[in-house]
């Protein structure tokens, strides 16, 4: 996934009410930021940091400013979990995952379940089962280790309900964590931060759901799936 133009570099102050991030521009000029990452983003706030923010033209947009990348040193992260479904949806739609070869149809945010909407339903008009597949946003790290979720999180464990229900209804159900860095060797759920979404990703598992992970290679000009990670539960 390409930026639509290249990203602005800055320093962060600090995030605040979580969905802002006051941030100072090397020019000088201090400005306020979308912060588009429900999550805690554990290790990766702290003040002084080397940010990236893109910048939008709509003059409808309260804040022009959002915040992209964060560089920790050992890797840029991307925290726009807005940006993950097409990232990941690109790449299969390039054949870049392996797992998920062979569908002609991808369609993105697709009613189903009770009151959920799919990230990502691929379809093959010539296959009889459809493939479900619920996307999470990773940034945190933890030694070599990628882990979600970095706060408790009830919707993602809902998301993990519905997915096992589709594993009786003859669909294929995959649960993709897309690992916004470039420093981890494996994924892992974080047990304990969320010990109830552990569980219900064990459920889902023994129901049929596949789980896949996939690094991303980072730059202030693009975002693109790396490599798949081993699956450490």
């Amino acid at each position: 996934m390409d930026f639509q133009q290249s990203l602005l570099s800055g320093t962060l102050h600090r995030r605040y009410q979580r969905f802002l991030a006051e941030i100072e521009l090397t020019s000088g000029e201090l400005i306020t930021a979308h912060c588009p990452n429900t999550g805690s983003m554990k290790g990766l706030v702290a003040a002084g940091t080397k940010v990236y923010i893109s910048k939008s033209n709509n003059p409808k947009r309260k804040l022009s400013y959002t915040l992209e990348l964060i560089d920790i040193g050992t890797s840029l992260v991307g925290i726009h979990t807005g940006r993950a479904n097409g990232i990941v949806k690109e790449a299969i739609a390039k054949e870049k995952v392996s797992e998920l070869l062979g569908y002609e149809i991808i369609r993105q945010e697709v009613p189903y379940g009770k009151n959920s909407r799919i990230d990502l339903l691929l379809e093959n008009p010539a296959a009889q089962q459809h493939c479900y597949v619920e996307v999470k946003n990773v940034t945190l790290r933890e030694e070599n280790n990628a882990l979600f979720p970095d706060a408790v999180t009830v919707r993602g464990a809902k998301h993990l309900d519905e997915l096992a229900k589709m594993c009786t209804k003859n669909c294929r159900s995959v649960m993709f964590y897309l690992v916004q860095r470039e420093d981890c060797d494996y994924f892992s759920p974080a047990n304990h931060i969320d010990p109830v979404y552990g569980e219900k990703l064990q459920f889902a598992i023994v129901q049929g759901v596949e789980v896949i992970a996939y690094s991303c290679q980072l730059t202030p000009q693009a975002i693109y799936i790396n490599k798949p990670l081993p699956i450490r539960l």
